[in-house]
Order: C-alpha cells, then structure tokens, then sequence
C-alpha cells in the first residue's frame, strides 16, 4: 500500500480532529475555572487536569506520526510569508501543546496542589514547592493559553481561506476528502 502525497496519513487526521475538540475544550474549561467561584469550579478542575495530561501525551504521539509521516506539500503557488506562517503556526501549535500542560504541572507542584488523574492516580511533583514559582507559572499558563488559542483562531482561519476561498486541496488533506 502506498502513502498519499496529497493528504495526511489516517492517524495524524484522527489525532488533528481528537486533539482540536480537546484543545477547544480545555480552553473553554480554563476559562470557566477562572471565571466560576461555584461548586462546577471543583468539577471543571478534576476535568482539566487530566485533560491537561491526556493532551501532553497525545502531543508527543502526534510529534512522532507527524516526523515518521511528513504533511503533504503546501500548495506550489502559495507566496513565500504564506508558506513560512504555515509551518512556523504548526511548531508553534506543537511548542504550545507540550509546553502548556508542564507548565501546568510546574505550577500545581509550586503551589504544593497535587495532580490527580483519578481518584487514585497522583502524578508525582515536577517542580519544588514555592510560591514565587507558582505565581510565576500561573501567569505563564495563562498567557500560554491566550497564545494558544490566537494561534488556534489564525489555524481555523488559514484553514478556511484554503478550504473555501484558494480550495486548493490543504484543508481536504486533513478532512480526508480528495481534491477534485
């Protein structure tokens, strides 16, 4: 069987789809715990911690597919700035998708909070207690985060210019439909 040049292979498509829903959920969510004093806060944390850590894995798993599986060419007559923004949105987006969930992590350790993923399963401490670092990590999760979904918002805007404007095959390389 042969790999197909104009489209990315299945399991990157599948890890694209899964990770953008968890992605999008996660930023709704972190919004949600900083804007909710209710009792759903609690909930919405035990939801974002291990979502934080399922995106951290599923990140580096996508790293691998993606540089074992290189992404179809872009388009031959895409200008120049087109084609750099491209690839430079991309590794950032994967700069961010590991960073941000350690980030996270550095800063739950800081603050001496534990990371559960479950009622029993605590990821151990990445970070030395300190309320300096802490404060420091907080505000990196979140302007992290502010940068993440800019990047994202610039991502779904790309996609569009090329799936309904240029509709030049890119963004049919990620659906999985073929160009016509």
């Amino acid at each position: 069987m042969t790999r197909s040049t104009t489209q990315f292979v299945l399991a990157a498509r599948v890890l694209h789809w899964l990770m953008a829903a968890m992605i999008l959920s996660m930023l709704f969510i972190g919004i949600g715990m900083v804007a909710s004093v209710s009792e759903r806060h609690e909930w919405l944390i035990h939801i974002h911690k291990p979502l934080g850590i399922a995106i951290l894995l599923l990140a580096v798993v996508r790293l691998i597919v993606r540089l074992r599986n290189p992404p179809p060419p872009l388009p031959a007559d895409l200008p120049a700035i087109q084609k750099f923004a491209a690839h430079a949105s991309h590794w950032l987006l994967y700069v961010l998708m590991l960073v941000i969930p350690l980030v996270g992590w550095a800063m739950l350790s800081a603050g001496g909070y534990p990371v559960m993923l479950s009622d029993s399963l605590r990821l151990p401490p990445i970070f030395p207690a300190s309320a300096a670092a802490f404060a420091i990590f907080r505000h990196a999760h979140a302007w992290l985060a502010m940068l993440l979904f800019l990047t994202f918002l610039a991502h779904l805007g790309a996609a569009l210019y090329h799936g309904l404007i240029r509709r030049d095959g890119v963004l049919s390389s990620m659906i999985g439909t073929r160009r016509r």
